[in-house]
């Protein structure tokens, strides 16, 4: 890496696409230098053409639908399932008009959407399913992993996520052969041949107008070295997660916990709660941080005005960002610091009703 002055798109990087592979049980994955670049790139090498419409939800980050955009589409959106946040099925089939090509269901928090029933719709009007599965590591239904359902994923490696590197990366997994050749090819400026580690590739031909999204070495060298612990994270995520839920199960004002399925991966733990601002301030001033996803729909936020939409569109997507609120959750939580949480909660909402 340093000793041969190769900083990126080098060796490491393919020795984490493997390791990433095996780990996933993905055919291929290519690293890139964000979850956005990967999602944006994974559109491209998918098929899609400019103004091809995207079916996207309107509850999640931002690159949900930006990246939409950055491909060259026209995000279309539908409303989210009330329990689990992801896109709901029956709003898919509603919002797809003629010149979609593409639903991107997305993965939230701490367990898939319904997958299956995004297939099933994705089958029945000839759609291709690429999946934001930017927060999914580790999340599998029936022994898949997610982001291979349907034509590819993503996986998003900023230092908050449940593998986080110490900067921005990113990577595309699938198991579409022509798919990753193309996003290998599109991450180096349109270059094929299998240009990672390679010095002289400055001169193989381009093949596609790509770009420069190429992983950094460092960054594949702390992801795996923190794959290694990755199942232990996950367990131990889980066991916090579990203690919220015990402890918060009974409070008034909580309206509503995460579940917890065969597929749950706690990349965060998202209550639904009354008086969300007040408590996120309440919780802040007694030195605890926490996190609103998400603020707005994606429809009514400022870079989609254009679109016309109006607020009342998307109730479920409404109703999740006036009372969703994360509250800590990482691997090296004490139980105390858990606890601590909890009963800053608990006095709250003694609190409001005194």
């Amino acid at each position: 890496m340093i000793e041969n002055g190769k900083y990126s798109h080098g060796r490491k990087v393919a020795e984490l696409e493997a390791a990433l592979a095996g780990y996933c049980g993905a055919k291929f994955v290519i690293g890139v230098n964000s979850g956005t670049d990967a999602l944006v790139l994974l559109l491209r090498a998918a098929g899609l053409r400019p103004g091809d419409e995207v079916v996207v939800p309107a509850f999640s980050f931002g690159a949900s639908a930006t990246s939409v955009v950055l491909a060259g589409g026209r995000p279309v959106f539908a409303d989210i399932e009330p329990d689990g946040y992801g896109i709901d099925p029956a709003a898919v089939a509603d919002a797809a008009g003629e010149r979609a090509r593409f639903v991107m269901p997305t993965h939230l928090f701490s367990h898939l959407a319904d997958i299956d029933g995004v297939l099933e719709v994705a089958q029945r009007l000839g759609l291709t399913v690429v999946e934001d599965s930017a927060e999914a590591i580790g999340m599998r239904r029936r022994g898949k992993h997610a982001g291979l359902f349907g034509a590819g994923g993503v996986l998003s490696f900023f230092p908050t996520k449940t593998l986080g590197a110490i900067g921005d990366a990113g990577a595309v997994l699938t198991d579409d052969r022509l798919i990753a050749e193309t996003v290998d090819a599109l991450r180096h400026h349109g270059r094929f041949g299998g240009t990672i580690a390679d010095f002289p590739a400055i001169s193989t031909a381009t093949g596609l107008p790509g770009v420069n999204s190429k992983m950094d070495d460092i960054q594949a060298a702390v992801l795996l070295a923190k794959l290694t612990i990755l199942d232990v994270d996950i367990a131990r995520r889980a066991e916090l997660a579990a203690r919220y839920t015990a402890a918060l199960a009974d409070v008034r004002g909580v309206r509503k916990l995460p579940p917890t399925r065969p597929d749950s991966v706690f990349y965060v733990y998202v209550v639904e709660v009354d008086s969300r601002d007040d408590l996120a301030a309440h919780l802040s001033a007694d030195g605890v941080q926490t996190e609103v996803y998400y603020p707005a729909p994606l429809p009514l936020q400022p870079c989609f005005a254009g679109l016309g939409h109006r607020k009342g569109e998307f109730p479920n997507a409404e109703n999740a960002c006036r009372h969703t609120l994360a509250l800590p959750l990482y691997p090296d939580m004490s139980t105390g610091d858990c606890d601590r949480v909890c009963d800053s909660i608990r006095a709250f909402y003694r609190g409001r009703r005194g």
